[in-house]
């Protein structure tokens, strides 16, 4: 049977033991698992991963049967599962009884065997774990930081932009906001300071740059910006979310740009709207589509593959945006 996640996130007492959670948010999984270990503190928690399970086909067999008298039950978190391990999940489905197994995967999609297992099955859960979007993130700041002064509508803007959508670096930042403002006070330049955002300004100056396919500036800002290796997914996002919102405007027609960007939700911030305007009308929405699927793949690349030169991929697709601004 299929659970939506907003549901388990408000009230996850449901009576079933089998739960698969599967999709691209980390962050949405990390809190599940949370979830599951303080919600079930009179159990015998046990962490495998599949290969766990793979190597050794009597393991899950053997932590399932072997129960002391003085146990409630097991908690068993499987990790990284997939199809592979299907056979050996079905298996264990009579003997659960008294214990809860959750099992952790990937993105899966509609063909997948585990997914359509779960999904069909009355006597397990499947719930899909995509992406957070503007409104959940916001929602999240604003419970976790609530009773803090200064939470306003433009500090809470800064948080979300910072984190793009990712609920894990969302809560390493709301943590380090937490221990930094222990007064309860937020103060936005300190804010900004915390969030590291002047990093983030000046690849924006760079993006924007390039965007608007100025060469020179482009080719200067690229030997003047220091990019931080482990935020090239970040460089990514931001780069993303901009063409997004400009895919937003360009793919209607018969609109007065200017008026749209001052209808957008959540707004451009007033000293980014006259360079937004400027590359609205400078980008159509092939061109915009041809760089949304080049990034993509970088970001695929980026992730399956560590041993390749991410600064300089990154690099060059800047060079490309540049060039193709212009074409």
């Amino acid at each position: 049977m299929i659970y939506k996640s907003y549901i388990l996130e408000q009230n996850f007492n449901i009576d079933q033991n089998f739960f698969l959670f599967f999709g691209e948010n980390l962050g949405l999984k990390n809190d599940f698992k949370a979830k599951i270990k303080r919600n079930n503190t009179e159990f015998d928690i046990i962490k495998l991963s599949e290969d766990d399970i793979l190597q050794n086909k009597d393991l899950l067999y053997n932590e399932i049967s072997n129960i002391s008298l003085f146990d409630k039950g097991k908690i068993i978190i499987i990790d990284q599962a997939s199809d592979k391990s299907l056979h050996l999940l079905q298996e264990i489905i009579p003997l659960i009884e008294n214990h809860r197994i959750f099992v952790f995967a990937e993105m899966l999609d509609k063909k997948s065997k585990l997914r359509n297992f779960f999904e069909k099955s009355d006597k397990c859960v499947a719930v899909a774990c995509y992406q957070d979007n503007e409104i959940s993130i916001k929602k999240i700041i604003t419970s976790e930081l609530k009773g803090y002064q200064g939470l306003t509508s433009h500090n809470i803007n800064l948080i979300a932009e910072n984190v793009l959508m990712d609920r894990a670096k969302l809560k390493n930042e709301l943590d380090k906001i937490k221990i930094f403002f222990e007064r309860k006070t937020i103060e936005t330049e300190k804010l900004e300071i915390l969030l590291n955002l002047k990093v983030n300004d000046d690849f924006n100056i760079l993006k924007d740059e390039a965007l608007l396919g100025n060469k020179n500036n482009t080719n200067k800002l690229l030997s003047e910006t220091y990019l931080e290796s482990e935020k090239n997914i970040l460089y990514l996002n931001i780069i993303n979310q901009r063409f997004s919102k400009l895919y937003e405007i360009r793919s209607k027609t018969d609109v007065n740009i200017e008026n749209f960007v001052n209808s957008l939700k959540p707004p451009i911030f007033w000293k980014d709207k006259p360079n937004f305007i400027k590359q609205a009308l400078k980008w159509n929405p092939d061109k915009i589509r041809q760089v949304q699927k080049n990034t993509y793949q970088l970001e695929m690349n980026f992730k399956t593959n560590s041993l390749i030169n991410k600064n300089l991929l990154l690099k060059k697709l800047i060079v490309d945006i540049c060039h193709l601004a212009n074409a």
